[in-house]
């Protein structure tokens, strides 16, 4: 990865760092493949038990650098993307990780931007924050899933207030239609994204894969295939040493410390 691309560690949160704020975080398709290794590497990471992408600067991602990539957007089209190794938010070329991955948004969050949050779990935004999906003013459109995913997120009206009009909106409104979950006070995005990082990585590690796979299976497959595996599920789960854990230490009134076995 290169400089534009932060990994770290804090315990057993991973951070994936946007580090391009002099260009409001705009991405490259270089930089969009770094971002890709980096999932990858925390898909790896077996001690990593939430992730949380943030942004250097004060503006989370101002979509594709158009000054650097149109002519192979032009040339290309989606295949750019999708077929060299760069990252798909949504899932439809990289499959996404099984850990949570939780995006902390300040300043602008446009199209890529918006489709990085989408791919995510949880969102926390300032109240500056700004959204929009500005594809249509382009004359293209939101390739990497985002006509796909924000009519299932948010409902058909609002999903179509935004993708046909390229407007922008901002943090109360991406909170009332679900993109946002929290917003807080500008600057303490992250803090508050750490927080609730840290509030996972505490919770038992298979019960939270679990509980992943089965709410992105009933989106992504439809209620019935999740209801399908929701007993077989259950039965692998609850044989588990952490469910064991979790069941006696309630019943002490103690707090476990959950090995993910």
């Amino acid at each position: 990865m290169q400089d534009l691309i932060t990994y770290e560690r804090r315990g057993q949160i991973a951070l994936i760092g946007l580090n391009r704020p002099a260009k409001r975080n705009a991405f490259t398709v270089e930089m969009l493949r770094d971002l890709a290794s980096a999932y990858g590497q925390y898909g790896r990471d077996a001690s990593a038990r939430c992730l949380v992408v943030h942004a250097t600067g004060s503006d989370f991602c101002s979509g594709l650098d158009l000054s650097q990539s149109a002519d192979s957007l032009m040339v290309d089209g989606p295949k750019l993307f999708l077929t060299e190794g760069a990252i798909d938010p949504t899932g439809v070329a990289t499959p996404r990780v099984p850990k949570p991955v939780i995006s902390a948004i300040g300043g602008y969050c446009f199209t890529l931007g918006i489709e990085l949050a989408l791919a995510g779990d949880v969102v926390v935004a300032s109240s500056s924050a700004r959204f929009g999906q500005l594809e249509v003013t382009r004359g293209i459109y939101a390739f990497c899933g985002a006509t796909v995913r924000m009519p299932l997120a948010f409902g058909w009206g609002n999903a179509m207030r935004w993708l046909l009009t390229g407007d922008q909106f901002d943090a109360a409104e991406a909170h009332r239609i679900g993109l946002v979950q929290e917003v807080v006070e500008l600057g303490s995005e992250l803090t508050r994204a750490l927080e609730i990082a840290e509030r996972i990585a505490a919770a038992a590690p298979l019960a939270v894969a679990a509980t992943l796979r089965s709410a992105r299976r009933s989106v992504e497959h439809g209620p019935e295939a999740a209801l399908r595996d929701l007993y077989p599920d259950a039965v692998a789960l609850h044989a588990t040493a952490d469910a064991q854990l979790g069941i006696a230490t309630y019943l002490d009134r103690k707090r476990p410390a959950f090995a993910g076995s």
